[in-house]
């Protein structure tokens, strides 16, 4: 039950111009529907690899055997703490869950609306007044995705750039500026709650430093595992799929038209973009003994549901490989599943639609510039950089 394959070392996950990770991974629905990888984390560790979309779901929901808590972030300090809610396991989860459910529910989202768009709308338009091309990524899509963050934190865009290149140090460097970008951002999100606790203001540290569970405030470990993953999670994720999206966009300029001409079906679009490059690996840590499908998973083994894999497979989706921007019924799991379905998907969701909307509604037929290529890696977080997008 060997296979030898990794995340971030098999052919298409490498750094490479012009690749497609998405249809690298595509190719293991041609094999065993769960195998292990000896190899498949950043620090080198085996997991076992969870190919089909049905047996994700089954094993996302029985949070009792696959736990959650594998302290990814906290591990690159020698740590042993969770991001919260995302590495609790039952019942502490639902406590954390409910408490922070309303800082990003469909209805703070829609008063949240009007800002996002404006930013949106601002970034765009600085752009097309001064050139007819831009690196996607660096000009629209990481600053407009990080200052809906930064509101959120209750900042200014000042230390912007500082910040994305705090969460690429974490999220793709090697382990030493991995560990230091992990210092860093700790440190970050210890100030700002000091700070908060001397001076409140109307924004999520503030609401995280004044809550309270079980009659008593949050204790520093979990305002820690709070901070950091709000930090981490509107890093990278929102701007990484703008740029796979305008990227195929980009090369498919009769689609591009199609939203263009009738923006209404970008909403529906944009579910199978997500489907389609979707660029999350949720890792779970077995609490026992089990045979899962054939598989024989001992206690402590970790287990692999990329949503990059779930979302091409053929008996979940027809022709999965081929982007139908019309496709209905999208069960995709871009935001996960189960009881740990991403808090910020109404965000992030929202987030990519007004920007896939302005983006068209300002921006001329647009293409990659000639004589540049999109740089793509695989890895936890899959990756773009280099999206020289030209409309001249």
């Amino acid at each position: 039950m060997v296979k030898d394959f990794s995340l971030f070392t098999s052919p298409g996950m490498e750094r490479m111009p012009n690749g497609d990770p998405h249809a690298a991974v595509a190719c293991l629905h041609n094999g065993p529907r769960i195998f292990y990888s000896p190899c498949n984390t950043r620090d080198g560790r085996g997991t076992w690899v969870i190919v089909r979309a049905q047996d994700q779901r089954k094993l996302l929901q029985d949070t009792g055997t696959f736990s959650s808590h594998r302290s990814l972030f906290a591990s690159a300090l020698g740590e042993n703490w969770p991001l919260i809610p995302l590495e609790l396991d039952p019942p502490a989860h639902s406590v954390f869950r409910s408490l922070l459910n309303p800082l990003l529910s469909p209805r703070r989202i829609m008063e949240l609306e009007p800002a996002v768009r404006d930013r949106a709308i601002a970034l765009i338009s600085k752009i097309s007044a001064s050139s007819t091309s831009c690196d996607i990524l660096t000009d629209f899509a990481f600053p407009f995705a990080v200052s809906i963050f930064l509101r959120l934190l209750g900042l200014s865009d000042e230390r912007l750039n500082t910040f994305v290149g705090w969460g690429k140090d974490l999220l793709h460097g090697d382990g030493i500026r991995r560990t230091a970008a992990a210092r860093t951002i700790l440190a970050f999100i210890d100030e700002l709650a000091a700070m908060r606790r001397k001076e409140p203001a109307d924004d999520f540290m503030t609401f995280v430093v004044q809550a309270k569970v079980d009659g008593r405030l949050l204790r520093d470990q979990e305002i820690h595992g709070i901070g950091v993953l709000l930090f981490v999670a509107g890093l990278d994720t929102v701007a990484t799929a703008i740029g796979f999206d305008l990227a195929y966009l980009a090369r498919n300029p009769t689609e591009q038209e199609l939203l263009r001409s009738k923006p209404d079906r970008i909403v529906l679009a944009a579910e199978e973009l997500l489907r389609a490059y979707s660029t999350v690996q949720m890792i779970r840590v077995a609490t026992k003994d089990i045979n899962f499908e054939g598989a024989p998973i001992r206690k402590g083994d970790y287990i692999s549901c990329a949503t990059m894999i779930a979302n091409r497979d053929p008996v979940e989706f027809e022709n999965p490989n081929t982007i139908d921007l019309a496709r209905e019924d999208n069960r995709h799991t871009a935001f996960a599943y189960g009881p740990h379905r991403c808090l910020g998907s109404h965000l992030a969701r929202r987030e990519i639609i007004i920007g896939l909307e302005e983006w068209l509604s300002r921006i001329p037929d647009f293409r990659i510039k000639d004589g540049t290529a999109p740089i793509t890696y695989g890895g936890h977080v899959f990756g773009m950089e280099n999206l020289i997008l030209d409309w001249s």
